[in-house]
Parts: C-alpha cells; sequence; structure tokens
C-alpha cells in the first residue's frame, strides 16, 4: 500500500525582495514593501510531504525521527536565522517564497528513506506557495 506523510516544521528568517538589474523605482514598484533596504522577517511554516510503500514489518513510511533529522540538518539549521540574501542560493536570484520554495525542494528531494512528492511553505498567514519539482498540477 503507497501512502503520504506530511510533517511541519518551523523557522524564521530574513530577506529583501530586490533584483540588482532593476532601478530603485522599478523596485520599489515590483515588491513595495518587501524592498525595505533592512530587509523584513517570517516565521515560516515548512510542510514537507513525502510517500511511498508502507512497510509491513514498520506499518510506516519512514522513521518520521530519521525525516526530521534530515530536515533539522539540511533545511533549519542552514536557513533557520538567517538572512536570505546573503546565502549563496540567493546570489544570483531574488529570494522571494517561490523560489525559496524551489530550492528547499532540491534540497529535501535526498532525503533517502521515502520520496519527496511536493512542499508548502507558509509565508504569512495568507500566502503559501507549494512546488513538486515540476509536476504540479496545470490549470
Amino acid at each position: 500500500m503507497k501512502a503520504y506523510l506530511t510533517r511541519r516544521y518551523l523557522f524564521s528568517a530574513s530577506h529583501r525582495l530586490h533584483n540588482p538589474e532593476l532601478g530603485e523605482a522599478d523596485n520599489q514598484a515590483t515588491y513595495g514593501k518587501c524592498n525595505n533596504p533592512y530587509g523584513h522577517g517570517h516565521n515560516y511554516t515548512l510542510e514537507v510531504t513525502v510517500g511511498g510503500q508502507v512497510d509491513e514489518q514498520t506499518g510506516m513510511i519512514c522513521d518520521l525521527a530519521e525525516l526530521d533529522r534530515f530536515v533539522v540538518k539540511e533545511v533549519l539549521e542552514r536557513f533557520g536565522h538567517e538572512n536570505l540574501n546573503r546565502l549563496p542560493q540567493f546570489a544570483s536570484v531574488v529570494p522571494t517564497t517561490e523560489n525559496l520554495c524551489a530550492e528547499l525542494f532540491r534540497i529535501l528531494r535526498a532525503f533517502p528513506r521515502a520520496a519527496l512528492q511536493k512542499i508548502r511553505l507558509e509565508e504569512t498567514m495568507l500566502n503559501s506557495f507549494e512546488y513538486a519539482g515540476g509536476g504540479e498540477m496545470r490549470r
């Protein structure tokens, strides 16, 4: 039997939405208050969904402790309490939550115990983004 597991994680990070190829006025028009030169922070909620066959012996898709260790090491310790603009992953990419979502998916795809299906990243109580590695539903 194939099943899916979604696990939720919390981390905080800051960023400034600013494209150096645009002028100040265009950046302000495009990103508004998110273009604040001092940046701003978010308390992100990351949902990681993995899928796979349920192991007959354990009754689980994967060990939650293994998934937690992987996410803590690969995401929370690397991105938590960081200014995303200063990370190498965003040296040439605006650190929007859409781009952060794609980067986190790329990293989490390496989890060896179950297949990553999608991630959902909540930026605020009004904004969330989902990414499934390009296999999203077409509208």
